[in-house]
């Protein structure tokens, strides 16, 4: 069906078309035809927040935890490129986010017209694709266009650029092709694994006498069957299975055979496992450094299989024995179906010696810490409120810091979509709004922010969007004065020389939440914590949960920078002196 419209009739009408019901965003000059659109449109739902970096967060929060594309729109000039961190962000995290931004009339681009900025130029290293649209009848199309590129494939931000001329010219609309993979000639993703290399990987697994499963992300963006496939092959298999930080929750916490995250602050049996394995699957995950530790020291003696829908990711970084692209859910379907079909079985013997390996490498218990009656540490606190929330529907966001590394310790994940955080661009801020998209998308969950007392401040003016929009998130800080993570560092690399470390002069936090119309509640010592936390989950508003720590608590276990998994530090191993000696000089490049 073909209709009559103008541009900002044909934004709204497209969004709906692809099903969107939530955009997030912050008007300006450029967007207002498509904003005079939404008001006299039903059928979306517009989160106004209070910076358009809050609106891309929020909208990574609510495509993390549904799974579907989050989308926003700002204006040109400054609110186009507050997105950058935001799209930056979803760019190296996998995660489906269609921007629109407004741009000056066509006539007056490239004459540094009032709001006026390149955000084609701009963006395009941090989206997969963007669109400078001049042309109203073009419009339909491109907006279309661009759920397909952000959504299918390995998932990530696209960028359309409407000059405000465009959206008030009138041209025909055209309704989505269903089917846009067929009339797409330059993307289309491979889906299905090819068969010869899905027999090879299946008759590796058979032989192997020590095996491990290294997910990533991409078992989550495939959907939630990829998640329960990848249970059925462990269940098939016995193997030993650990993740990445953006893979938390594909695999159960409380399995049998889960190992916990691995990487620079994963468990001392994930990093021992990948280190001795023979042989390492990797589905859904791209050998982030945080992961490997020095390169030529990683996994040495393993043949290496890695699945991935994105054929950039294969070798970039770790050369592999066995590609297999495609996208997991339907690489893993056709494994299973291989190894059933085929009768295969593993080798019972070396598993159990591998088994028995791996526990004892488990009872060096390396998430270990000095308890305190009188100081709440972070971990225990993160215990805490995993033991009291653990039994509701509930969704986890997160600054970016130690607080983060804590939650992905001591948080337990039992299903896809809960665990939401910044991995690869490490952005502080990204929390709070991600937590509102979550809570937007899941009005009867508990959505709650860890955060850190540096990383809580910089979009904490997100507050009042959560409370002019009804939304009960509860921010949960762990506050111990400093910009933990940074100072962390200072103290092992640098000599302990606290360079601008010390978050001097914060807030009061709890009366900062009843500022914004929200509820503050502060706990500082470990007997008053369960009454906190249950106080907090109990009320119907924004929260912010002032949980004062331990000032100097370190966060181990730890691979120091640029050594590799066999050499990862302990808490009880883990002083100054020995951390300073690990690291060497293009150790200290890597952090």
């Amino acid at each position: 069906m073909t209709r009559e419209m103008t541009g900002a009739e044909m934004v709204i009408q497209a969004l709906k078309d692809q099903g969107v019901d939530t955009i997030f965003g912050y008007p300006g000059g450029a967007v207002l035809p498509i904003y005079d659109e939404i008001i006299q449109q039903d059928g979306l739902e517009h989160i106004l927040v209070r910076h358009e970096q809050g609106a891309g967060h929020a909208a990574e929060g609510y495509a993390r935890s549904t799974g579907k594309p989050g989308v926003v729109l700002v204006t040109s000039g400054p609110g186009a490129t507050n997105m950058v961190t935001a799209l930056t962000d979803a760019m190296l995290d996998s995660i489906p986010l269609v921007c629109i931004t407004g741009q000056t009339a066509t006539h007056l681009i490239g004459t540094d017209a009032f709001q006026e900025c390149d955000t084609v130029g701009i963006t395009r290293p941090c989206t997969k694709h963007n669109w400078l649209v001049r042309d109203v009848d073009d419009l339909p199309r491109v907006l279309h266009e661009a759920f397909y590129v952000a959504t299918s494939g390995r998932p990530g931000p696209v960028v359309i650029d409407i000059p405000k001329d465009v959206q008030f010219a009138t041209g025909t609309y055209q309704e989505p092709n269903r089917n846009p993979s067929a009339s797409h000639k330059s993307y289309r993703p491979v889906l299905k694994g090819d068969d010869q290399s899905i027999r090879a990987a299946v008759e590796l697994m058979a032989k192997a006498k020590k095996p491990v499963l290294y997910t990533g992300g991409g078992v989550i963006n495939s959907g939630p069957a990829a998640s329960q496939l990848l249970r059925e092959l462990v269940k098939l298999t016995n193997f030993p299975i650990t993740s990445t930080l953006m893979g938390l929750g594909a695999y159960p916490a409380s399995g049998d055979n889960w190992l916990g995250m691995l990487g620079m602050h994963g468990t001392y049996e994930a990093n021992m496992v990948m280190h001795d394995c023979d042989l390492m699957i990797c589905v859904g995950a791209r050998f982030d450094d945080r992961i490997t530790g020095r390169l030529d020291a990683f996994a040495p003696n393993s043949t290496k299989i890695h699945i991935d829908i994105d054929p950039s990711s294969i070798n970039k970084i770790v050369k592999v024995d066995l590609p297999i692209v495609g996208d997991i859910g339907h690489v893993l379907e056709d494994m299973i179906r291989v190894w059933r079909t085929s009768s295969m079985s593993t080798d019972k013997p070396a598993l159990k010696q591998w088994w028995q390996q791996i526990d004892a490498w488990r009872g060096r218990n390396s998430l270990a810490y000095r308890p305190n009656n009188d100081i709440i540490m972070p971990q225990y606190a993160i215990q805490r409120l995993y033991e009291l929330t653990k039994d509701r529907k509930t969704f986890i966001s997160t600054e970016v810091g130690q607080h983060q590394m804590w939650a992905a310790q001591f948080y337990g994940f039992e299903e896809p979509n809960h665990w939401l955080t910044s991995g690869g661009l490490g952005t502080m801020g990204y929390g709070l709004p991600a937590c509102i998209g979550a809570q937007v998308a899941h009005r009867d969950a508990l959505c709650i922010d860890v955060a850190g007392d540096a990383s809580i401040l910089m979009n904490i003016q997100e507050m009042s969007t959560a409370v002019q929009f009804g939304l009960p998130v509860k921010v949960f800080i762990l506050n111990n004065q400093y910009m933990g993570m940074v100072r962390q560092w200072q103290q092992l690399l640098h000599g302990n020389r606290l360079s601008h470390s010390y978050t001097d002069s914060l807030p009061d936090f709890v009366k900062l939440a009843e500022a914004y119309g929200g509820v503050g509640i502060r706990a500082e010592k470990p007997a008053d914590l369960d009454g906190a936390i249950e106080e907090m989950i109990s009320i119907d508003k924004p929260a912010l949960f002032d949980c004062r720590v331990a000032n100097l608590a370190n966060c181990f276990p730890m691979i120091p920078s640029g050594k590799a998994h066999n050499e990862m530090l302990l808490p009880d191993e883990a002083t100054d002196e020995v951390v300073a000696n690990a690291i060497d000089a293009a150790g200290k490049v890597l952090v």
